[in-house]
């Protein structure tokens, strides 16, 4: 189910302001609810609680970051995203400088939370190489503060040991173009010595962990932790810490912020010296006048340190044993015994270590510093220590606390400040809200006369014996009668008998509870003394980086003036920070931790009980719910409870406020419950809200149940439907292939009968032909034989009368035989031929005889045949047609094969009548709007169709014409009202610039009559050119979306010069353009240029536009750049 406001689904209660009843059991028992179902956020109002959860969450990948993308703040569930999202774009969009206050004590997560800020702010800025490289940079930056300002504590294995605040700085679009890092005390006292079941800072374990061999040998170093005294051996090793990945991850990030790599091999020499320090130490020797001096024990690691930074030995040996005090002209030099030799070690240990971090600052500021000198807008985020109040309470504690009551202080102003303001805005009376201002603590601490810090600095300065007791007293003195001071001492008869209060403390009555401080160390920790010794030791070093660091050793500037003490410079950062802050508006995210055993599903009542009361949520609750408890605007109001009334069920015509006042007074909701400011609605109890949810629940349930009935009714009837349909389809296809059967077998039975009917005449037929045949030849034979007979009987005559004559009878009798056997040759070849003649005559007769059976027995069958054949093959023909037809689709060309030869034509004009037919249907069901646009698009076809590359591209994309819904974006409300004709064409196009090539966003407005330009930002109107002052269009041949509007010379529209601007719908622009031309009749048509090169009047000169193909640059764009003052290039991308 998608959610659509914070209430949908909720779990407990979302925002604290709606708990019902509110108390602190109530607001801890929420937070548990809610943490039991990995709900780690909660809103009071727009300030986020945050649980540590000590486990990785599913909520913090990319789909998420596109979910809370551009939506409102209580749009969805409570997240870290909605803040983020909240501020970005309240700093995008409205100009507002914003800070992130993340505050909360060690363990809760604050380092995560500015991270995920960190890294949603970048994810939903804008793209591009430049603007990547500046994110990847302040992104890095954390793993290199991380490194050597993180440390593993009992409470956290990764505590950040220092404040710190990043001013990111963004371009007017809202893309980052870098920031500034400020840090804040630093607790450089854990270089030197750390308490049981901690470590030093994470950069001394990730150097001997995961350093290569050949860099440990050049900074003299080993792997073995147990060879340096300021490492702790218990906590050396951390489950879940990878310290030698680690490292590998700092060297990069290091690499991508911009470290030279000499820089970083300085850097790391720095670190192996400090460890090296640690080692150097001392024993006493008497001297003869019987005072007692330091020496040292073993001069190797003060060897290797002075070989790492460059030092003479001699020189740093001597600081190490003697001290120089200069007073005006005169110089004291005064030897060290060995617990002064000790604290200049270890001062000097902190003071390299804290001027290191601080330089590694101030160098990662210089590389992501912003380039530009315009003003920029600024996101501060600050991550610093929260409330602390621990079993045993020093200088640290007071200097931490006393800057989470200026937190505290600005955070109940600012928030009623926003408070005040929103009720002003919304027109709603303003009621003035009681509450605890801790102003009188700030004062207290910070008082130039009798603040606490201003006495301890009076302390340090003061000439003679200055102890923490001394300093004590003074408290005692001047801050007895003070309401939030207290003190055995202070001899107030109040306190006298208060064992629970030692006499080397006092106690302060914090916003967020009683802190007891010990006094032991805080003169000495304020004074932060490195001796002027051990600083120009420091500064005759070779190192490069030295010499950076301790500035007050060069001899040439001796400086007799004492250094500010450590809470004068905190007190003045302080200052600074609280300044900033007044200037932005702030968005507060408060971590708690669940538990002290830093393990999932554990929730621990009585330390998130303590987290709350010191962080003053409760505070912030009743604040909030001073006046009117929920706010939200009209639209969303009414679209979420428009069900619960019939008038705005189920849509409202008016305008939404309207609708809400109808609603509220048709639920009889009490005028005194809520009020109606000018954008929004305003509920002072939370019970009307709820009673409005449950309302709302109970219609949403009433509203399922009916369309659960209507779509269940309509899933029946369409079953029944398609079930009656289906019967009838498939008992007609029944039917068909039942006839189709009976058919079959009729025509197979009548064949078989025709074939042996015709087979039985042929055979009859056949024998009578032969036997008629037969006896013509017969005759034949007999009359050659008879015709044989005749001649030998005559030849038997004629032999005899030969017989009987003389030789000259028998010659002639030779004679005559011989004429008879001519005579008999040629009698033969008659019969012959008279044969051939007969035996043709036969055939012949056969022929005729065939003929006149074919012309009387077949005549009439053969006719019924032929046309019953030709009709089942039509038949055949367009019912196969029927199941092969194409598409209703007019660009459909698909048409079924023709079957037969001689259906050739009456296939083609079936085709075309089809084809005319579709094509009619289709036009039919056209608007008049979209017969325009198909009217548009032709003309497009006719104007750009073979002559431009982009063409084919735009043919799929309609013509939507305002493309930034002009007449309904509220944006634009005043422009919208300064043109006069309805606008043809809304769209955001490109001015370029002739000096750089560059383009600028503008509206680009086209109506009936003339062509608007006007700002994107403002809606302001930069130029309107009648259509008539347009001589011509100029575009190039090619793919990109130049174009030039050409002024006719003389006109009053062509005194700034013709315009060349680019769009992304240029097809669209130029074809309405010449089609708003050609449809007026006192106007000429729009000629339009479609070439590579053209002129374009600039003022008073004219600058070639000059379309060359190149590499693709730049992710694929169309790049223009100045080639000279007469032209300008531009290159489209090569396409595949």
């Amino acid at each position: 189910m998608v959610k659509t406001s914070l209430l949908d689904n909720m779990i407990g209660v979302g925002d604290m302001v709606l708990l019902e009843p509110l108390s602190e059991d109530s607001f801890i028992e929420n937070l548990r609810k809610r943490f039991d179902h990995s709900e780690i956020y909660t809103y009071i109002g727009s300030v986020v609680i945050s649980l540590n959860p000590y486990r990785s969450l599913p909520i913090f990948t990319p789909d998420k970051v596109e979910e809370y993308r551009n939506r409102n703040f209580y749009e969805l569930s409570p997240h870290i995203y909605a803040l983020a999202d909240e501020a970005y774009r309240s700093l995008r969009d409205q100009d507002k400088d914003q800070c992130i206050l993340i505050t909360g004590e060690s363990g809760a997560g604050k380092t995560e939370a500015s991270k995920l800020v960190m890294s949603y702010v970048a994810a939903v800025c804008g793209k591009g190489q430049e603007v990547n490289k500046v994110k990847e940079q302040l992104l890095q930056s954390n793993p290199v503060l991380e490194a050597f300002g993180n440390a593993k504590t009992v409470r956290n294995d990764n505590s950040s040991r220092f404040g710190k605040y990043m001013d990111i700085e963004f371009d007017f679009k809202g893309d980052p173009l870098g920031g500034v890092i400020s840090n804040y005390l630093l607790e450089k006292s854990r270089v030197v010595k750390q308490p049981r079941g901690e470590r030093n800072f994470h950069i001394f374990y990730q150097l001997l962990s995961g350093a290569s061999d050949d860099t440990l040998k050049k900074l003299k170093l080993h792997r073995d932790f147990s060879k340096y005294n300021y490492l702790s051996l218990d906590s050396a090793v951390v489950n879940g810490l990878d310290d030698a990945a680690n490292f590998r991850t700092v060297r990069n990030a290091m690499q991508i912020v911009g470290f030279m790599e000499d820089e970083v091999q300085s850097v790391l020499e720095l670190v192996a010296a400090v460890l090296k320090l640690g080692n150097i130490e001392f024993k006493p020797e008497s001297r003869c006048n019987g005072t007692d001096e330091s020496r040292i024990k073993d001069k190797n690691d003060l060897k290797e340190m002075c070989e790492l930074l460059g030092i003479e030995q001699s020189v740093l040996e001597r600081a190490f044993s003697y001290r120089t005090v200069e007073a005006k002209m005169e110089k004291v030099s005064t030897t060290l015994n060995v617990a002064q030799a000790y604290y200049a070690r270890d001062a000097l240990a902190k003071n390299l270590y804290s001027r290191l971090f601080t330089w590694l600052v101030t160098r990662i500021n210089e590389s992501i510093k912003a380039q530009a000198k315009t003003r920029h807008k600024v996101m501060g985020v600050l991550d610093i220590y929260g409330f602390e109040i621990f079993e045993d309470n020093s200088f640290e504690q007071f200097i931490i606390n006393y800057c989470n009551e200026k937190l505290q202080q600005i955070f109940i102003e600012l928030t009623l400040r926003e408070e005040q303001e929103e009720y002003i805005r919304e027109g709603i009376e303003w009621t003035n809200i009681e509450y605890f201002n801790n102003a009188i603590i700030c004062d207290l601490i910070e008082n130039n006369k009798n603040g606490i810090l201003a006495m301890l600095d009076e302390e340090c300065l003061r000439p003679g014996t200055v102890t923490d007791e001394t300093f004590l007293d003074k408290l005692n003195t001047v801050c007895a009668e003070h309401q939030h001071f207290e003190s055995r001492l202070s001899k107030n008869s109040k306190f006298l008998t208060d064992h629970s209060l030692p006499h080397s403390c006092f106690r302060i009555q914090h916003y967020a509870g009683k802190v007891l401080y010990r006094t032991e160390g805080f003169v000495d920790k304020n004074n932060d003394l490195l001796y002027r010794d051990l600083s120009q030791a420091m500064y005759k070093a070779n190192h490069c980086l030295i010499k950076q660091l301790f500035p007050e050793g060069n001899p040439a500037k001796v400086n007799l003036k004492r250094p500010p003490t450590a809470g004068f410079q905190f007190k003045a950062s302080v200052g600074t920070l609280m300044r900033n802050l007044q200037t932005k508006n702030p968005n507060y995210i408060r971590c708690i931790k669940p538990n002290d055993k830093k393990a999932p599903h554990i929730f621990t009542e009585s330390l998130v009980c303590h987290q709350v009361r010191y962080l003053g949520l409760m505070e912030n609750v009743r604040v909030r719910r001073a006046g009117y408890a929920f706010r939200q605007t009209y639209e969303p109001c009414l679209e979420r409870y428009k069900m619960l009334c019939k008038r705005t069920w189920p849509h409202w015509r008016g305008p939404a406020r309207e609708g809400v006042e109808v609603l509220m007074t048709d639920l009889q909701v009490s005028a005194e419950e809520f009020a109606y400011g000018r954008s929004k609605i305003f509920i002072r109890n939370p019970r009307t809200l709820f009673f409005l949810e449950e309302r709302r629940r109970q219609c949403l349930q009433d509203l399922a149940t009916l369309i659960q009935k209507i779509y269940r009714g309509w899933k029946c009837r369409s079953q029944f439907l398609l079930l009656k349909q289906s019967q009838i389809i498939v008992a007609a296809w029944y039917r068909r292939y039942a006839q189709q059967k009976k058919y079959q077998k009729i025509k197979s039975a009548t064949t078989v009968v025709q074939s042996y009917t015709r087979g039985w005449q042929a055979r009859k037929l056949l024998r009578e032909l032969k036997y008629q045949k037969r006896c013509e030849e017969a005759v034949t034979t007999i009359a050659a034989y008879w015709h044989g007979t005749q001649a030998r009987m005559e030849l038997r005559r004629l032999k005899q009368e030969a017989r009987n004559k003389h030789a000259v009878t028998v010659i002639w009798a030779y004679w005559q035989g011989t004429k008879a056997r001519r005579e008999l040759r040629r009698l033969k070849e008659e019969a012959r031929r008279k044969h051939a003649v007969a035996v043709i005559w036969a055939y012949w007769q056969g022929l005729k005889v065939r003929r006149e059976y074919r012309k009387y027995f077949r005549a009439n069958a053969g006719k019924k045949i032929y046309d019953f054949t030709i009709q089942r093959i039509m038949q055949k023909y367009f019912l196969g047609l029927k199941n092969t037809m194409p598409s209703m689709s007019p660009i459909d060309n698909k048409w079924p094969a023709r079957p037969y030869l001689f259906l050739d034509g009456v296939h083609t004009e079936l085709r075309r009548i089809f084809h005319l037919w579709r094509c009619k249907k289709y036009r039919s069901q056209f608007t008049e709007e979209r017969k325009a646009v198909y009217e548009e698009k032709l003309e497009a076809s006719e104007i750009f169709k073979d002559k431009k590359a982009l063409y084919p591209s735009s043919v799929s994309q309609p013509f939507k014409g305002d493309y930034l819904e002009i007449s309904k974006n509220p944006k634009y409300l005043k422009l919208n009202s300064a043109v006069d004709e309805k606008v043809l064409l809304a769209d955001v196009v490109n001015k370029i610039n002739r000096a750089n090539g560059k383009g600028t966003a503008r509206i680009f407005l086209l109506t009936k009559k003339s062509v608007v330009l006007a700002d994107q930002k403002t809606g302001q109107v930069k130029a309107s050119v009648p259509l008539p002052d347009l001589s011509s269009v100029s575009v190039s041949t090619q793919s990109d979306g130049f174009f030039a509007l050409k002024l006719k010379e003389g006109s009053a529209s062509a005194v700034k010069g013709d315009f060349l601007l680019s769009s992304e719908h240029l097809i669209e622009i130029i074809t309405k353009l010449h089609r708003t031309g050609a449809t007026a009749p006192d106007r000429e048509q729009l000629n339009i240029d479609i070439s590579d090169e053209f002129l374009v009047q600039f003022k008073q000169d004219k600058v070639c536009v000059k379309f060359i193909q190149g590499a693709p640059k730049n992710g694929n764009s169309v790049s223009c750049k100045r080639k000279n003052n007469r032209l300008l290039e531009v290159s489209v991308p090569t396409t595949a």
